[in-house]
């Protein structure tokens, strides 16, 4: 049932509005400070992240405090009615620390520790880094948890999955694999498979993740780097949930990389948040970037059961990343910040508040430029979001209820690139095809969650599988069970085809039970050059009505029916005529195989088909034009429908009802035209099957 989730923080009931804050930058010049509190208040800002790189400052040498500057800084934000995310400062270590303290660095594989410098490149196994950080942090924690500012901790930036091979993250990792296989060194050996090349194990202490050549053995170092950042974590909080249980915790994910299990950290965090850089006007298709961005968004709020999550690091301007470092388009600015709240933001936040004047992120976008002033375009269109924001409490804690999910794996993403890359290579595209699959909902208006195949499925009434390669232990009874007690799942060629060891199953693909669930068998799968097209015809009186004939590219898979009824076929190839779409009763439910990969032709109506045969709802009846979408969020009482268009010209979207604008209170009916990059909030009473 919708229902309204708690805020952030009980201090503060508005949507989060703010950025990345460095004042440790300028306190050689504290003039700026007072500039900053003048112009946070003209750009609408109420809250923003203090302290994320700096420990030098605050520990210039080992054991020597200097507090000062952050204690000055904390209450005048409290004074002008800022609100304080923490941070603790583990991400960037001292040079004195890293000079005084070489085993805290990273080992490379060669047994050379890293030079001092950059960021994010401690040992996370290092005894003494973990002892420095709980200090830093417990200071931090004695000296701010009762300060009226502080609305959040902010644990460390950015965890990455770097790889340390000194003899303590060795160690680690060999303990891992004790308690994985149950101590059972016959259990590994068979696990990767170690006959071939003759790579048998004999001890535990001959295992070192270098070889590549064992699939299983890489997937597990990915699994551990996991488990070990999320153990650093929880020994970087275990202060501040001591000395301040009531100021919630989080960490910013990176969750558009796959260089860990987000899934599995989100357990650790009370409240998700990311860092999201859009490459806005790259391709030309802002389409395509805005579907991708909508995944994440929606990726995000699904971690913690529907949540709200944050925005923590957004750019109004340019970024430093990116081929092409291009400034957002008159209006991107907000249709990209409102569209992070349509799918469950209760926060809009930006790297970085000001300009640095050096380093490798000096340039980065900010809401403050080099020149000092509020005379910019990017700190009006700012200033423009932060009004914005400012009219919507309402929208705080609201919720959205998904029927349809979406699964984008982590570990099977893993396996996907250590162990399919030998056959697949380039035409993996595994966050390409789970976009694929995405789009066609966001473009219709039906709301997704996209989880991983440890989530339970029963609140679902579709779930699509994209690329599904690995299956992780239990998750193919899982999805039998859903599928036959009434569920529909749509499952692509090249799935099922892996255990949680990357061994392959036997007895035909898709494995572990689900041929009789989809009621194929998966013979072989053929690769495609990229100039190469395959025809995928529907066949005439198919029961989702399909028509046409459409290209099928990289991937095409020879499926046998075993039970299935033949939707589509392939018109081409020396496997024409076999199909390549194919449906599927099992049980109460259904089961939908896509032998080939497709694209949005095809894909739009599919899905579109199957959300009206399940009478799926949408944030509005109407279909919707091409490059829009349309996201609601409630709380049961009033809805909030987000309509948004990220196309370069004008669009009309029909209304099914009058509504009120949200910003100007003014009713609205019939027919609406979003500008170009436009977004309009509307609202209305009673819940939405209304």
């Amino acid at each position: 049932m919708p229902h309204r989730w708690p805020p952030v923080s009980s201090k503060c009931s508005h949507l989060l509005h703010g950025g990345d804050y460095n004042p440790d930058q300028w306190t050689r010049t504290p003039e700026v400070w007072d500039q900053d509190m003048r112009l946070m208040k003209l750009a609408g800002c109420n809250a923003v992240s203090v302290g994320i790189f700096a420990w030098s400052s605050l520990e210039p040498r080992e054991g020597q405090y200097e507090f000062g500057w952050l204690d000055a800084i904390l209450d005048k934000l409290a004074a002008n009615g800022v609100s304080a995310i923490l941070a603790t400062p583990s991400g960037g270590k001292p040079t004195w620390m890293a000079r005084a303290y070489p085993e805290i660095r990273r080992m490379q594989a060669d047994g050379q520790r890293q030079q001092p410098g950059g960021r994010h490149n401690h040992c996370r196994s290092s005894p003494l880094y973990r002892q420095k950080c709980q200090q830093i942090n417990r200071k931090l924690a004695e000296r701010y948890g009762r300060h009226p500012a502080l609305i959040l901790w902010h644990v460390s930036n950015e965890y990455n999955n770097g790889d340390c091979f000194c003899d303590g993250c060795l160690a680690a990792f060999r303990d891992f694999l004790r308690q994985r296989y149950h101590n059972d060194l016959d259990q590994l050996n068979h696990a990767y498979w170690s006959a071939f090349w003759s790579h048998h194990f004999p001890d535990w202490e001959s295992i070192t993740p270098v070889d590549r050549s064992l699939h299983g053995l890489m997937l597990d170092w990915e699994r551990f780097k996991t488990r070990q950042v999320i153990d650093f974590f929880k020994a970087e909080t275990v202060p501040l949930r001591e000395l301040t249980p009531d100021i919630p915790v989080t960490t910013n994910f990176m969750n558009n990389h796959a260089m860990l299990d987000w899934w599995a950290f989100a357990k650790a965090v009370d409240v998700v948040a990311w860092d999201s850089y859009p490459a806005w006007h790259e391709t030309g298709d802002d389409v395509a970037v805005a579907a991708g961005t909508a995944l994440l968004h929606d990726q995000c709020r699904s971690m913690k059961g529907g949540r709200p999550f944050i925005l923590m690091e957004s750019v109004p301007s340019i970024p430093t990343r990116g081929r092409i470092k291009k400034r957002k388009e008159p209006g991107m600015h907000r249709l990209s910040s409102v569209q992070a709240i349509a799918h469950g933001s209760d926060s809009v936040l930006y790297f970085q508040w000001r300009k640095g004047r050096g380093g490798l992120e000096k340039f980065h976008g900010a809401v403050v430029d080099h020149a000092g002033h509020e005379q910019t375009r990017e700190f009006r269109e700012v200033a423009e979001v932060g009004a914005l924001l400012a009219r919507l409490d309402g929208v705080v804690g609201t919720s959205i209820q998904p029927q349809v999910a979406l699964i984008q794996d982590w570990e099977n993403e893993w396996a996907l690139r250590e162990g399919a890359s030998v056959y697949l290579g380039e035409n993996i595209k595994y966050r390409q095809e789970c976009q694929a699959h995405y789009q066609p909902f966001w473009a219709t208006g039906v709301a997704v969650d996209v989880i991983d195949q440890t989530a339970d499925l029963a609140k679902y009434r579709l779930v699509t599988l994209p690329l599904s390669y690995l299956l992780r232990n239990g998750f193919a009874e899982k999805l039998r069970a859903f599928v036959a007690q009434g569920g529909t799942a749509v499952m692509t060629c090249f799935s099922g085809l892996v255990d949680e060891s990357d061994l392959c199953l036997l007895g035909g693909a898709p494995g572990h039970g689900l041929r009789e669930v989809f009621g194929v068998w998966e013979e072989e799968t053929q690769n495609f050059f990229p100039h190469e097209k395959v025809g995928v015809a529907c066949v005439n009186g198919n029961p989702l009505k399909l028509t046409g004939t459409y290209p099928a590219v990289d991937i095409c898979s020879v499926i046998h029916p075993q039970g299935a009824q033949t939707l589509a076929v392939y018109k081409d190839q020396y496997f024409a005529g076999t199909p390549a779409v194919t449906g599927h009763a099992f049980g109460q439910g259904k089961a939908y195989y896509l032998a080939a990969r497709l694209g949005m032709d095809f894909l739009l109506p599919f899905y579109r088909r199957l959300c009206a045969d399940l009478a799926l709802p949408k944030a509005i009846p109407a279909d919707l034009p091409a490059g829009t979408t349309a996201q609601l969020r409630t709380d049961g009482h009033t809805d909030f429908l987000f309509l948004s268009n990220f196309n370069k010209t004008p669009a009309v979207v029909p209304l099914d009802r009058p509504y009120t604008d949200a910003l100007t209170g003014e009713t609205v009916t019939g027919r609406i035209t979003l500008e170009r990059y436009g977004v309009r909030i509307l609202k209305r009473n009673g819940p939405a099957s209304e």
